[in-house]
């Protein structure tokens, strides 16, 4: 099983969670999260002051999918995700060793 983290834009995370619906996901994990890559963060103006926003707000969504979906699953999430301007965000891919029901007990495979 391969879990696929994906940081992005939070006005793309509806685009996101539909091209995942379409490929039958069944689960995701949303949260809302802070930080900064390339863009580096912005200056805002706030009652008349100038201030610099360095951690952006950004929408993480973890999948766990099959191995053998993992490559489809990616490439729906960057095309759901891109607009083409720095800070659309970054797709993460790792190994999971074992998954367990809470309830059950069970390992998954």
């Amino acid at each position: 099983m391969k879990l696929i983290k994906s940081i992005v834009r939070p006005n793309r995370v509806d685009d996101v969670r539909q091209a995942l619906e379409k490929m039958n996901i069944p689960g995701m994990t949303v949260t809302e999260v802070r930080g900064h890559g390339r863009q580096k963060g912005h200056t805002a103006i706030y009652r008349g002051k100038e201030y610099n926003v360095t951690l952006l707000p950004k929408v993480e969504i973890e999948v766990v999918v099959q191995d053998n979906q993992a490559e489809d699953v990616v490439a729906a999430i960057v095309q759901a995700a891109r607009t083409g301007e720095i800070g659309d965000g970054r797709v993460f891919v790792t190994h999971v060793e074992h998954s367990y029901n809470i309830r059950t007990g069970e390992r998954d495979v």
